[in-house]
């Protein structure tokens, strides 16, 4: 129990930072963009870093070490959770979209710099994957990092820009379903504790660069069209999770 509880103080002492850093950069007449966006950059970066030296540590502090002693603790722990709470802040946002919450960027936009981010993040994350080519803790290979954690701070990430302004609970709580994703790899045995702290990271960092530098701004293809209504649900078909989306002009 004491070593699973030292995975959840890695991921909670990360989100505890994530909140003094974003909330001490909210703009201020003496504080310019690029030093709240350098501010923000730490806490991923240091989260990367730290998953770094686990990786390549031995003894006490190394991957194989800690993920012994969680292991040990544990009686034949499985759950499929994590496949599904990873998408739970993409859903949590669409359903405020629905609700009338006020956001930060229209569906359109949220889905398009969610779409950037993604493909940045996969790109990223499976690239480092077959480069390190690392295996699991479980015999399986492409361990490092953890495409479930970075995927899933990645819509957190999205959730959080949308509505830190407006709900700062609803922007924070995707960082719970984000942390309890990465916390689930590491006790199923998926993922070593190194692999889930790059990845969210990874994650975090991507995703903050997307609303840094807001790339194709002003590509919108429905601004000027007038259309009826915009339905976006969840889906659950074969086994798979996703979005359903419908336009009615």
């Amino acid at each position: 129990m004491k070593n699973i509880l030292f995975v959840l103080v890695l991921f909670i002492n990360g989100q505890n930072l994530i909140l003094f850093a974003q909330n001490d950069t909210i703009p201020k007449q003496n504080f310019t963009k690029n030093n709240s966006f350098l501010k923000r950059s730490a806490v991923p970066l240091t989260m990367i870093g730290t998953g770094l030296v686990i990786n390549y540590a031995s003894g006490s502090i190394g991957k194989e070490n800690i993920q012994e002693k969680i292991q040990s603790s544990l009686d034949n722990f499985h759950t499929n959770a994590e496949n599904y709470l990873m998408f739970a802040p993409t859903i949590t946002m669409y359903t405020a979209d629905l609700l009338k919450v006020k956001n930060k960027n229209d569906a359109f936009t949220q889905t398009k710099y969610l779409a950037i981010a993604g493909i940045a993040n996969n790109l990223i994350t499976f690239g480092l994957k077959h480069l390190t080519n690392e295996e699991r803790p479980n015999g399986e290979p492409y361990s490092f990092p953890s495409g479930h954690t970075s995927n899933a701070f990645v819509m957190a990430t999205v959730l959080h820009h949308e509505f830190i302004n407006s709900s700062p609970v609803l922007a924070y709580s995707g960082f719970a379903f984000a942390t309890t994703t990465g916390v689930f790899r590491v006790l199923n045995n998926k993922h070593w504790v190194s692999d889930v702290l790059v990845g969210a990271g990874i994650g975090i960092l991507v995703t903050d660069l997307v609303y840094r530098f807001e790339p194709l701004k002003n590509w919108d293809p429905f601004k000027d069209k007038k259309y009826h209504s915009l339905i976006i649900s969840p889906t659950y078909q074969n086994d798979q999770l996703g979005l359903y989306a419908n336009l009615q002009f």
